[in-house]
């Protein structure tokens, strides 16, 4: 993931403008590794070192949402309808 798309997602979910930490940017930024790395193992099958990164990749953006849903139910539903999460 280059910088400019870093630089735009973080522009789509920060919560201020000088936001860059807050969950949701975080969880968007993962969401966005996440789907790099799947298409990546589309090709790459046996690439099982990617595979260990890409399911704790989704394990950390579990907690984060886990975290979200507890702390402020709104955010977390909004973010999951913005990154089409939970279909």
């Amino acid at each position: 993931m280059d910088k400019a798309i870093k630089e735009s997602i973080k522009k789509d979910f920060q919560l201020h403008d000088r936001d860059t930490g807050s969950s949701d940017v975080q969880i968007a930024l993962l969401t966005g590794r996440i789907l790099e790395l799947t298409e990546h193992l589309k090709v790459h099958k046996k690439d099982l070192h990617s595979r260990r990164g890409l399911i704790m990749l989704v394990n950390k953006r579990r907690k984060l949402l886990d975290y979200l849903s507890k702390n402020d139910n709104d955010r977390y539903q909004t973010i999951l309808k913005q990154l089409n999460l939970r279909h």
